[in-house]
């Protein structure tokens, strides 16, 4: 796709070339291009966000759920039982933002299963059809004993930007809840997970889509750098023990 900048010139230059560009530049706004691509957590913001989760069950539910799946938020918002796997530990994502996200099988890690089966717990009526996280709007859903009559399991919640607020003053934090989709992937990458992978897991569908969402962070970075002088000098050692090994050799003769 090409750079947004570089299309909107493009396009000016056209209708300019054509003598209409006086004419229409009043009523014309080029969209501009977003440079914010969001960021990754280190793992200290990481453990300060979620230790500041654990007081509200809802939140430590999406908040862990987003930080092992790459889920986007509303993937996560209209998320049924029936899509949840506990036996082979997946979940199928149902309508995405994109044709390549929708239907795409993502395995649960440990973390992601554990939060999962958690707020299961607290919904132990719940049929497949229902949603996972429901519409309880004054119901206390992240209290141990909610208002259960609030609770409206065939409507998805309509959000969670309450509680999200007060856990990032609590761990004193500011990152919008999009960022834990930039820290997953950041830290599939890191983890070496192939192109494919990564597409397969986010629903991406390009390389540049990738790019734009993945951040190989500074301690990656460095840990990356280290093995090369590790390596560097591992070899020089033993280009020294040969060359020297080489040279007795030849003292001998």
């Amino acid at each position: 796709m090409p750079n947004l900048a570089v299309a909107n010139n493009v396009l000016r230059q056209i209708l300019k070339r054509h003598k209409l560009w006086a004419n229409l530049q009043g009523d014309i706004k080029f969209e501009r291009e977003h440079c914010d691509v969001g960021k990754a957590l280190t793992c200290e913001e990481e453990k300060k966000l979620l230790a500041a989760c654990t007081s509200n069950a809802l939140l430590n539910a999406v908040v862990t759920l987003a930080l092992n799946t790459a889920l986007r938020k509303n993937e996560i918002r209209t998320l049924r039982w029936s899509q949840i796997d506990f036996e082979k530990r997946t979940v199928t994502v149902g309508k995405s933002k994109t044709a390549a996200g929708t239907g795409r099988v993502i395995p649960l890690n440990q973390p992601a299963f554990d939060a999962l089966v958690k707020w299961a717990g607290r919904l132990v009526e719940s049929s497949a059809e229902d949603y996972a996280f429901p519409a309880c709007e004054a119901a206390g859903i992240e209290r141990k004993h909610p208002d259960r009559e609030r609770i409206d399991p065939s409507r998805p919640i309509t959000s969670w930007r309450s509680a999200w607020r007060a856990a990032l003053k609590r761990a004193g934090l500011q990152l919008r809840f999009h960022d834990l989709r930039h820290t997953c992937i950041t830290k599939l990458a890191e983890s070496l997970a192939s192109e494919q992978t990564l597409m397969a897991i986010s629903g991406h569908v390009s390389r540049s889509m990738i790019e734009h969402y993945s951040h190989i962070r500074m301690d990656a970075k460095r840990k990356a750098t280290d093995a090369i002088v590790d390596g560097g000098v591992n070899q020089n050692v033993n280009q020294v023990q040969v060359a020297s090994s080489g040279a007795s050799a030849k003292s001998l003769n």
